[in-house]
């Protein structure tokens, strides 16, 4: 499936629950309700929906929130995605703070590998940001993880100005010490974020990783395609990510779609137009009908997104999308 820019389309993410068990202060409003159930997608159909898109060539899956491990059983609907003909990978985004109890039975179920959502590694500094105290539990879910062989376990990490901006060299350090795969994110200012002061540009990231840890070495990560640019420290066996949502346009390279957790499709995430595919679904939609609405949301993707120019997007937060 081509959209309108000649940009090959095979990688969806899709949210499964709005609903988590944080607070980060830029994702959500702290209280905000929740979907009811009766909104959500059920598995049965987000795997029509599924089937739908790799017909098209989606062949790369990646779970979302919200929290995708408050949904219950996520296992079985990890093995349908698995094992839909056309998709060759599944992997989970995450908070991890239930990752340690379900990392064995998420691989055996099919799931390929896991980022996990970390933005400090102080506890106090992280109750600040999410709401909670569970800093342990994650970073229990992280090694689970890595010795279940969902790897590789990329750590993502949002930069937030005057916030934790201090911690990115404690976070470089771990690629060295522990093998840690760093992702660092810049904060996108989103609709009724809350609590976060603004942007920390990726050049002056990497600037200040360079001037006290060493060169970054460019290298290839062995897999995913995202816009994120990927390299190594001196001798490290981790990799620093480095991902410029805000300040370094990737729209031409785009290759994705959302499926929100109440069934729309959103084929950028920084602009609010959708296609509703719970609805059809729902009147008996078949997989051909699928496949044209889905063909649709490729026709109507935009060139680029417009977040540095006229503002964020409106309709809805973070948490309903899928991060």
């Amino acid at each position: 499936m081509v959209d309108s820019f000649s940009r090959r389309i095979n990688y969806m993410r899709i949210s499964v629950t709005d609903r988590c068990d944080l607070r980060c202060i830029y994702c959500t409003d702290r209280f905000d309700p929740t979907l009811s159930h009766d909104y959500i997608l059920r598995y049965e159909e987000i795997h029509q929906i599924v089937k739908a898109a790799a017909g098209l060539g989606v062949k790369k899956l990646r779970l979302t929130g919200g929290e995708a491990l408050m949904r219950m059983d996520l296992y079985r609907l990890v093995e349908m995605l698995a094992q839909t003909d056309g998709i060759d990978e599944v992997s989970l985004t995450t908070n991890g703070t239930q990752l340690a109890r379900h990392a064995d039975g998420l691989k055996t179920a099919g799931l390929s590998r896991v980022n996990v959502s970390l933005d400090s590694l102080k506890p106090d500094r992280f109750e600040r940001i999410t709401g909670s105290d569970r800093i342990k539990d994650v970073l229990e879910g992280i090694e689970a993880a890595r010795k279940a062989g969902l790897n590789p376990v990329k750590i993502n990490m949002v930069v937030l100005k005057d916030l934790n901006d201090d911690e990115v060299l404690d976070f470089a350090r771990k690629t060295l010490t522990d093998g840690w795969h760093v992702r660092f994110i810049e904060h996108m200012p989103f609709v009724n974020g809350n609590g976060a002061n603004g942007t920390v540009a990726i050049k002056d990231i990497m600037s200040s990783i360079e001037a006290s840890l060493g060169k970054l070495e460019p290298h290839l990560p062995t897999s995913g395609n995202g816009p994120a640019r990927y390299y190594k420290l001196p001798d490290a066996p981790g990799t620093l990510g480095f991902i410029g949502a805000v300040t370094e346009c990737f729209c031409a390279e785009c290759n994705r779609f959302r499926l929100t957790a109440d069934g729309h499709l959103r084929p950028c995430l920084l602009d609010d137009d959708e296609i509703d595919l719970k609805g059809p679904l729902r009147r008996g939609a078949d997989i051909t009908e699928l496949e044209r609405l889905i063909q649709e949301a490729a026709t109507r993707k935009q060139q680029q997104h417009h977040l540095g120019e006229n503002g964020t997007p409106e309709k809805r937060q973070m948490r309903q999308i899928g991060g």
